[in-house]
Formats: C-alpha cells, structure tokens, sequence
C-alpha cells in the first residue's frame, strides 16, 4: 500500500473514515507522480503532537501538521533498495477539527489541505526558506485543492422527499384526503430537491392514479421505489419516471427491511437495468453499506446506490452509531471510486441525518416519515425546510 497509515485518536467526537484517508492519500501521491512511493501517515491527538514538536523541533505546544521527510535522515546506501519511501506526516485530528470550525471548513476539507501541505514537504517544498519558495508550495497547494473539489462530484446534498405517508393516512380512512400530490407541490415549494414514491405490489399506499399525475406535476425530480415486478416493471416504463430505485419487497414488512442483496439476483436485476437503460431511465439500488453489494451494483450496470441508514438510525449507543457511520462513509467513498452517484436514506430525522448530509460523496438524502410526523405539528412547508437547513449546514460545515 503507497499509505501506511496508523491512527492514534481515539475520542469518539470525530469519526474518521480510514478508507477515505487512505484513498486521499493515495490520491495525492498519483497527483504528485509519486504513486510509486509509500508515505506513513499518523493520526493523533493534541497531546501527543506536542511530545513530538517537543522532542523534534524544542517547541512545547501542538502544532497542526508534522513532516519528517525520507531523505533528511535515511543512510545513503539504502537508496538501492526496491522500497522508495518519502517519509512520515503526523496531524492532529484535534487542531484539525478546531482549525475547520475556525476556518469554517468541512473537517476534512481541512484535513485534505493539512495532508496535501505535509505530503509537499515530503517532496521538498518549504515555505520557510524564502518568499520564493512560500510563493511556489502555496502555488502547488492551491492547484491540488482545485483539483481534488474538481475531483469531487458533489459540493452539497440535496433533500428528496419521500411523500408515501400522506397516502398511508389517506388509505386508512379510505377517502381522498390527504392528498400525496398536493402534498409533494409543498414539498417542492419548501425546496425539495426531488419527490420520492413506492409504488409497492399490494397498493398499501400510493396508488397509480397517484403516480400518473405526480409524473405530470412534479417540477424537479419523480424517483419511483419498486421492486422487480413484471407488472410494476411495465408501469414503469411506461411512466418514464426520472428515475427508479430498486427495493427489495417482503408484503409482510411495515417498512422496507434492509438492502437489496444484488448478488443473488444479478442476471434477474441486470435485465431490469437493460430495459431501463432502452428508455433512458437511470437505475438506483437501494443496498446496504456492503462492498460486495456495492461492486455488484456497478457491475450490473446501475447509475447510483442508495446507501441504506437503517442499522446506523437504530443503533443502541454511541459506540454502534459511530461503528455504523464509519461503514456508511466507507460505502458511499467506495461506490463515489466505482463512480456510482450515491445517496442515501431510510430512517433519517433530524437528529441523525447532518453527519450523513456531511460526507461529500453523498448527493441526495431520500426522507419521508420524520418529516411527514413533523408536520403534524409544524405544516409540511416547515417541516421541509427545517430539515433542509439541516442538510445544508451540514454540508457547509462538517
């Protein structure tokens, strides 16, 4: 592995995705045109980078970012050896994190740019020898960042909302009222980004009437759950929705149970996508933070992944909920590296959804039954865009 890296925090305040730090840097080393060298890199607390700047620079306080570059200390007739190594970078995830919110950055936006300045280091750049030579590492930093936001397909998510439950309390009483597609005008007034329905075999809730006449109405994106029916297949097609989302369905369930397991069914669902793909539907998979399923999505052909949050939303303390999210940011940096487009969604509320809102690979966030319980208190315009702000400080923030 080009990376080495070894973490060293352990606070439970920042939950740090090891695979995304790897793959980032991995990413600057190919940037650099130094894929063929290796770098350790530590992540530590406050505590411990002032041991080190005690020890290696006679500074007694943390600093942000350590480099201890290869060639300042290696014995010169190692240089023959197979293995190149550039060196070590130390950073506080502490001063990291403190840094972000001082700089109003995403905390690992900060960490991308604390990473790329020792990396450069490495590799010989030194803004403290001259002006010169500040001038040209600043230079070089610069043009990594723009390239890794380039690099980035999405700078915020957006809302959709999943409007099922307006016509589950309409199916209960039988009647008209209340209506989904009045309710999914709201939405899209509020600032959803997209309207999300399931039109499930046994008609629990939506109705086709329903999603024929959301398809005439909705203004900015209809995504149509479903299972891979024959009969609702065909609907499909000829409804042209903007895009579908393929869901495993069980009649006894209350709510969708889990992921779609993509590979027991690959031929099955690969056919789905096919015809799909005849009318330039675009294909989502509804999966569980699996990379199997995850690979599996991408070989078949889908054009995105809705990562499922169900185990994360459930989890029973804070050591699961951050287990969990690790394994959700790993999924959705995998599947952004497969270049999947990837959201997620399914159990979300406004507790638990500004961390997921906040990976950067994350594009849309599919919610539906905590903001539909909101609004029986505050009306579903404000429902809507409470958690739209939410979405958005997150992403602006984290």
């Amino acid at each position: 592995m080009p990376t080495d890296l070894n973490c060293r925090y352990s606070s439970t305040d920042i939950v740090l995705s090891e695979k995304r730090i790897r793959r980032l840097s991995n990413w600057i080393l190919r940037q650099c045109g130094v894929e063929d060298h290796t770098v350790s890199l530590l992540l530590v607390d406050d505590p411990e980078i002032c041991r080190l700047n005690n020890q290696y620079r006679k500074k007694n306080r943390p600093t942000n970012v350590l480099s201890f570059p290869s060639f300042e200390s290696v014995d010169q007739s190692l240089f023959h050896l197979p293995v190149k190594e550039l060196g070590d970078i130390v950073i506080s995830v502490e001063t990291a994190r403190r840094e972000s919110i001082e700089y109003n950055q995403k905390f690992y936006d900060r960490l991308s740019w604390l990473l790329i300045h020792g990396m450069l280091h490495l590799l010989g750049y030194d803004h403290e020898k001259s002006e010169k030579n500040a001038s040209k590492m600043f230079d070089k930093e610069a043009e990594l960042i723009d390239k890794l936001h380039l690099h980035r397909r999405t700078e915020m998510a957006q809302l959709a909302i999943n409007v099922d439950h307006i016509a589950t309390i309409r199916e209960a009483r039988g009647i008209s009222e209340p209506d989904p597609v009045y309710a999914a005008a709201i939405c899209e007034a509020a600032g959803a980004s997209g309207i999300v329905v399931h039109l499930r075999e046994d008609r629990r809730h939506m109705q086709d009437r329903d999603i024929v006449l959301l398809r005439q109405t909705v203004k900015t994106k209809l995504n149509l759950e479903m299972g891979a029916n024959k009969e609702i297949i065909k609907f499909a097609l000829d409804l042209q929705p903007d895009l579908i989302t393929l869901v495993p369905e069980n009649r006894q369930e209350l709510t969708t149970e889990g992921g779609l397991d993509v590979l027991s069914q690959k031929k099955k669902i690969a056919k789905v996508i096919e015809r799909m793909d005849k009318k330039d539907i675009p294909v989502s998979i509804f999966c569980d933070p699996d990379s199997k399923q995850i690979q599996a999505s991408k070989e078949i052909g889908a054009t995105f992944v809705e990562l499922h949050t169900g185990r994360y939303c459930e989890a029973a303390d804070d050591n699961e909920l951050n287990r969990e999210f690790q394994l959700l940011a790993e999924a959705a940096e995998e599947a952004y590296q497969l270049d999947l487009r990837v959201c997620a969604g399914h159990g979300l509320d406004y507790r638990n959804t500004a961390p997921i809102a906040a990976l950067d690979t994350i594009e849309e966030l599919s919610i539906g039954h905590a903001i539909i319980s909101r609004a029986v208190f505050t009306g579903l315009d404000q429902a809507v865009r409470e958690m739209a702000a939410i979405i958005n400080q997150a992403s602006l923030s984290f």
